[in-house]
């Protein structure tokens, strides 16, 4: 199996990481899995024979971890959360927007590139870029500049954020809500929570995946603008439109009403939460084995400073707006 020898790396940082975890219920796992992986890539790069399994515990490990963690919560609280935080998607996805439109212009950042990168940062990281990228033709040289600025501020969020919900006096509820929109990808959204703890990744993971269904109308409103321009993107088929909703969130989603009726036992729920933990720790290692600090470095600064402000903008719309709406309270 080609991918053994990644996921036995990525398992054994796992296993590290919850040992500690368990010694130590502050720190958590989440976090020491990514430092654990981070460290060991800076060490020594992984070898070619480690990426087809670093790659299943990130990708499709991890979307089997989100599906297992709606075992452990109801679907009303799933639909009570995302709804509760639409104002404060709506808000930071159109600051983004026009920010990205703006600052992009100011920073001397091509259109397809800032388009990636705000589509990235607004949305769901990697899986945002990977999907608008074929619409609106991005060469393969943005794509990588737009993941590697958005793998660094995903890492950064694991740090900044938990730092800055505890200084702010959020309780879990309203850190998952911030988590779930503001932060990046999905993998760094469940460590940021992780870390947090007190209950925060149920919340973030149900927000998370309530907005990662905006790269539908995003990815068709650049199709229709592609083709209005001329553009050498691929037109968004109805098909390829209907590929866009995650099929974690359909399990999610189906585990959380299976929950709700009742159908999964407490004795089940506990170890499947446990199944879950492994492969987010797991899954966290193989994003931290992944850092590529040249790939980072060569992006240059103008994409960096673009996701920068991008992330403060987010971050600060969300803030504004949880606290006009008394979430912050």
């Amino acid at each position: 199996m080609r991918a053994a020898p990644g996921l036995a790396a990525c398992g054994a940082i796992a296993l590290v990481s919850l040992v500690i975890g368990r010694a130590a219920p502050a720190v958590g796992s989440a976090a020491p899995a990514i430092a654990l992986g981070v460290g060991c890539a800076v060490l020594r790069a992984p070898g070619p024979a480690l990426h087809p399994g670093m790659a299943w515990a990130s990708g499709p490990g991890l979307r089997v971890a989100i599906v297992l963690l709606g075992a452990g919560l109801p679907i009303q609280s799933v639909v009570a959360a995302g709804a509760e935080a639409l104002p404060v998607m709506a808000a930071t996805l159109a600051a983004c927007a026009i920010a990205t439109v703006v600052v992009g212009r100011v920073l001397g950042v091509g259109r397809r590139l800032r388009t990636l990168v705000g589509a990235g940062t607004g949305i769901c990281g990697a899986s945002a870029i990977a999907a608008i990228a074929p619409v609106i033709g991005a060469s393969s040289a943005e794509i990588a500049y737009a993941m590697s600025t958005i793998f660094l501020f995903n890492l950064l969020a694991v740090v900044v954020f938990p730092v800055l919900g505890h200084a702010l006096g959020l309780d879990a509820h309203a850190f998952g809500v911030l988590a779930g929109t503001a932060v990046n990808d999905t993998s760094s959204v469940i460590a940021a929570a992780g870390v947090f703890g007190g209950g925060a990744l149920a919340v973030a993971v149900a927000v998370k995946l309530v907005r990662t269904l905006a790269i539908i109308p995003l990815s068709i409103a650049l199709s229709i603008g592609e083709s209005r321009r001329g553009g050498g993107g691929s037109p968004l088929t109805p098909s390829r439109a209907a590929t866009l909703v995650p099929w974690f969130l359909i399990g999610f989603a189906l585990l959380a009403l299976a929950r709700s009726a009742g159908w999964i036992p407490a004795g089940m729920q506990d170890a499947v939460s446990q199944v879950s933990g492994f492969l987010i720790a797991a899954a966290l290692a193989g994003v931290g084995l992944s850092a590529d600090i040249r790939a980072v470095l060569r992006a240059g600064w103008r994409p960096l400073g673009l996701g920068a402000i991008l992330s403060a903008v987010v971050a600060g719309t969300a803030l504004a707006v949880m606290s006009a709406f008394g979430a912050l309270a």
